[in-house]
């Protein structure tokens, strides 16, 4: 019986993080396609209506919305606005500089007080040890530092069509491929059932 439980928990998390992809990549492919056809300005608008109904989606299929695609969606609604009201896109281009910047000081800000805020969005999902949970806010903190760098390197020194592409089609893989490098953590400090429990 708690095998079937197992497998039914295991095929729910499943669809959730399916459903979660799909409704962060959605608005950012929808921005790309959009910027292709009809320039910035509209793709801006179209992204901006996109994280809306995205949200909302969120809301509806999962019942919760997690603080980080919450936070980012404020963000591209004030920065989106800030873009198409003073027709500058430099705003929306700055976005993602200071959505990082602001992830990554809140992680390692936190770690000056001891406390490890990624276990906080992550906990429902990881079982780790306190030293794992350390381990991984750093990495997660400087990563954001990291990824503001990049996109203010990008934006800055290529076209507008390259920084939109860069920002749908790169990205995307170097987070995934910086989170693969973090599964040695998950198995090294990851507590197991009996752990748990006793």
């Amino acid at each position: 019986m708690s095998e079937k439980l197992t497998g039914f928990k295991e095929q729910n998390d499943t669809k959730s993080q399916l459903i979660k992809l799909a409704l962060e990549l959605g608005p950012l492919v929808l921005f790309f396609i959009v910027n292709a056809r009809a320039g910035i300005f509209v793709a801006t608008a179209w992204f901006m209506g996109a994280m809306v109904i995205s949200l909302i989606l969120s809301w509806i299929m999962l019942k919760r919305i997690a603080i980080m695609p919450l936070v980012t969606g404020v963000l591209v609604l004030v920065f989106g606005g800030l873009t198409l009201y003073l027709q500058d896109d430099m705003f929306i281009k700055l976005k993602p500089t200071i959505v990082n910047i602001m992830f990554g000081t809140v992680l390692l800000g936190g770690m000056l007080f001891k406390q490890s805020l990624l276990k906080y969005v992550f906990g429902e999902v990881y079982a780790l040890k306190e030293e794992g949970w350390k381990k991984l806010t750093r990495r997660w903190g400087l990563f954001f530092f990291f990824l503001a760098l990049l996109n203010e390197l990008v934006w800055r020194n290529f076209s507008t069509d390259f920084w939109v592409m860069f920002k749908v089609w790169g990205i995307m893989p170097i987070t995934i491929i910086f989170s693969m490098f973090q599964m040695p953590i998950l198995s090294k400090y990851g507590i197991d059932e009996t752990e748990e429990n006793s």
